[in-house]
């Protein structure tokens, strides 16, 4: 019985790395989409989020399956728990992405009203902390998910230069900026929603690992 949970329990890894995968390729593909402000790019990475809400559903229900035929106990229990919640995670991070595609269509057909600068960095971020976050999860990496709840601020920061540059620098002087700018406010929001996201599944690895709740709980991270 133990060799078969262990054999599931592998291809449930597979199943998250599959839609890690996929996940961060999204990141990655809108924020090209804004760069190029390239809207067949973007309008693939909508039509395809369908396929990473197949890829949800699935891993919920082999998890649902696991826990009512298998019957796993202590650390095999926590994953197959947390597994369900970190594809939701994972979900949500690609919904981030297919917004962020959505703010492109939104700005297509007009001049960028400034270069990109920030936002490449925020996305680059967020792509590492999502990456590292499932690695953690998959080889049940305390020491990783820490280090990636520690980028978190860093995520913020950069959201926050995004947002005084827009409104101090363009929408408060020139109210025809407005709508080019607010697109781009929306894109760093909701790039550092994506790590917010990564920070759960890095919080979820801990409660994984260790038993231990650090959500809200900073001051237990070393």
């Amino acid at each position: 019985m133990k060799r078969h949970l262990d054999q599931e329990l592998a291809d449930l890894k597979k199943h998250l790395l599959k839609m890690g995968t996929l996940v961060e390729t999204t990141i990655f593909e809108s924020v090209e989409s804004l760069k190029e402000l390239n809207v067949e790019k973007a309008k693939k990475i909508i039509s395809e989020d369908k396929l990473i809400d197949e890829l949800e559903n699935a891993i919920d229900e082999r998890c649902l399956d696991l826990l009512a035929l298998m019957q796993p106990v202590a650390l095999d229990l926590r994953f197959i728990t947390m597994s369900m919640k970190i594809s939701t995670d994972l979900e949500r991070i690609a919904d981030l992405a297919v917004d962020i595609a959505q703010r492109v269509m939104e700005l297509s057909g007009k001049p960028m009203l400034k270069p990109l600068i920030d936002i490449p960095v925020l996305s680059t971020l967020a792509k590492r902390m999502s990456k590292d976050a499932l690695d953690a999860f998959v080889n049940k990496d305390a020491d990783l998910a820490e280090k990636v709840i520690l980028l978190d601020s860093e995520a913020d920061k950069l959201r926050n230069l995004v947002q005084k540059e827009l409104v101090e620098e363009y929408m408060s002087k020139d109210l025809s900026t407005v709508s080019r700018a607010v697109p781009l406010l929306l894109i760093a929001r909701h790039l550092e929603r994506i790590c917010d996201h990564a920070t759960n599944i890095a919080e979820d690895v801990i409660y994984m690992v260790k038993a231990e709740v650090v959500k809200h709980h900073p001051e237990k991270l070393k």
